[in-house]
């Protein structure tokens, strides 16, 4: 079995080669990532949509984001796996984001977490506990009502000056990579060459160190309107549609199960129950 990947080894790869994150919120999608190559498979709370079919990442509790961590968990076995703290889960104290970041590794089976915004405080604690931490800038959707909704990032030179001025702070604070979403493409060129440390982006251009989609808009499962950096690289939900109706049409017209798809019968075991089937 291929040795997994190790937090030394992503940040290693920085200037060497680029990085690939994709979302994973089960065992079938954690495993088709795992055996697809990436190198990070991260248990988003994007999941809340993804998954859920709730409007926003808010609702989401730290229960269910190790129950998704641990299905993920059972088909990842080289990648990096990583879990998304919860709206909750660690801006009430330091010691609870201990906590939380604790019950995602010890329960879930994440070996990496990841909280958003400038959290310095909380990124050195968790760090000081043994567990590696992915930081996460620009838009940040926890914070949606506070920044006036789903909006890019970093559009004024202020704006831009302190997202760069957060990503140093969080790498002197044990952050071992930064996620960057929706900020311009030179804010996330500039990021990148201010800090030593990987950066993964999600509609930040192309200069970032790694990029990341969510599983269920790379594949097509998710229903627009999408974002603008998504590129969609299959459309699954149709071909999945396409199968569940020929399915319908069949068991409704009679076709399914055919002689082939049943089980065989004892001689004579039909007359004796009085229920031999007459196929056309």
């Amino acid at each position: 079995m291929e040795s997994s990947i190790t937090v030394p080894e992503l940040v290693a790869a920085k200037g060497n080669r680029r990085l690939v994150m994709v979302t994973a919120t089960d065992e079938p999608s954690g495993r088709l990532a795992d055996l697809a190559g990436v190198d990070i498979v991260l248990v988003g709370d994007s999941l809340a949509m993804a998954s859920l079919g709730r409007p926003d990442t808010l609702s989401v509790t730290l229960d269910e984001m190790i129950h998704h961590t641990r299905a993920a968990a059972a088909g990842v076995k080289r990648a990096l796996l990583a879990a998304d703290m919860p709206f909750g889960s660690y801006q009430t104290s330091v010691a609870d984001a201990v906590r939380s970041a604790v019950r995602l590794v010890a329960e879930g089976g994440a070996r990496a977490v990841k909280l958003e915004g400038p959290r310095p405080d909380e990124t050195r604690a968790i760090a000081a506990a043994g567990i590696p931490v992915i930081g996460h800038l620009g838009l940040t959707p926890q914070s949606v009502h506070r920044i006036g909704g789903y909006r890019v990032q970093g559009r004024d030179r202020e704006q831009a000056l302190e997202l760069l001025e957060h990503a140093r702070i969080l790498e002197q604070a044990g952050a071992f990579l930064l996620v960057l979403e929706a900020v311009p493409a030179p804010v996330g060129a500039a990021v990148t060459r201010a800090v030593g440390i990987p950066t993964v982006g999600i509609g930040a251009g192309p200069e970032c160190d790694g990029q990341v989609l969510v599983f269920a808009d790379l594949v097509g499962l998710s229903e627009p309107p999408l974002p603008r950096f998504v590129r969609r690289y299959a459309e699954v939900g149709t071909v999945i549609l396409n199968a569940l109706e020929a399915f319908t049409e069949d068991v409704r017209a009679g076709r399914y199960p055919a002689e082939a798809e049943c089980y065989a019968t004892p001689p004579g075991l039909a007359e004796a129950l009085g229920v031999a089937r007459e196929r056309s």
